[in-house]
This record gives structure tokens, C-alpha cells and sequence, in this order.
């Protein structure tokens, strides 16, 4: 099940968990004096760890690569739509929260977007 490439820009290489080599699809958009991280689950294709999972490793790596400062981006979660009959392959988009312990993202927590703040975001 190979992940439609609209949802990200750049395969985006991780440390996962016990640093197991990881992949997401990675999306950065700058809109309205705002960044946007959006990463995406790319399923088979990862030979890691899910975003998920990676929680905030992942915010960290994301951050320190690209430059940007993680107090001041807004971090989305994708699990993106592959056409499966499996109602948890549908497509679901999670903003997801967190508070900065020693410089690494603690007490995640998601709230799924609307197709509307969707919208907003990517168009």
C-alpha cells in the first residue's frame, strides 16, 4: 500500500525507537506567519517506527534538521487516505500538543482536524 506522494514533500529519515532507521512523508508550510509540520505515516513503506510512536524524538529530529524553533511551529500527524477497505487506513489528521521538558516534547496529546482546518492549512 504505497502512500499517494501529494501528502508529503520529502521522505523524511528518523531514529526511531531503540534508533531503529524510521521514515515519514514530511511536509513544512509556511502560511500566515505560521509553520506547519506535517508529518505523514507511510505505512509499508516505513521500515521503523510510526510517527506516532516516535512522539517526540520525532518533533526533536524534525526541529533540530530543519531549523525550526519547537516553540513556535505547529506539529500535525497524517495518516492519509490509501484506499483501503480497513476503516483504520481512512484518512485522519491530528494537531498534535506538547510541553518542552529539558528541550524534548513531553505529554502529547492529538486533536483531530476538521476537513475544514484541513483545508485551511494546505491550500
Amino acid at each position: 500500500m504505497k502512500v499517494p506522494e501529494k501528502y508529503y514533500d520529502e521522505i523524511f529519515p528518523f531514529a526511531g525507537q531503540w534508533d531503529m532507521p524510521s521514515a515519514c512523508g514530511l511536509k513544512i508550510i509556511r502560511k500566515d506567519e505560521k509553520t506547519y509540520v506535517i508529518t505523514t505515516e507511510l505505512y509499508q513503506e516505513n521500515p521503523g517506527t510510526s510517527i506516532t510512536y516516535a512522539g517526540g524524538s520525532l518533533i526533536k529530529q524534525i526541529c533540530d534538521q530543519k531549523n525550526l524553533d519547537m516553540r513556535s511551529i505547529i506539529y500535525i500527524e497524517c495518516n492519509p487516505n490509501t484506499n483501503s477497505k480497513l476503516s483504520f487506513y481512512d484518512e485522519e489528521m491530528f494537531a498534535v500538543s506538547y510541553e518542552l521538558n529539558e528541550g524534548m516534547p513531553v505529554n502529547l496529546t492529538y486533536r483531530q482536524l476538521s476537513k475544514e482546518e484541513i483545508q485551511n492549512i494546505v491550500s
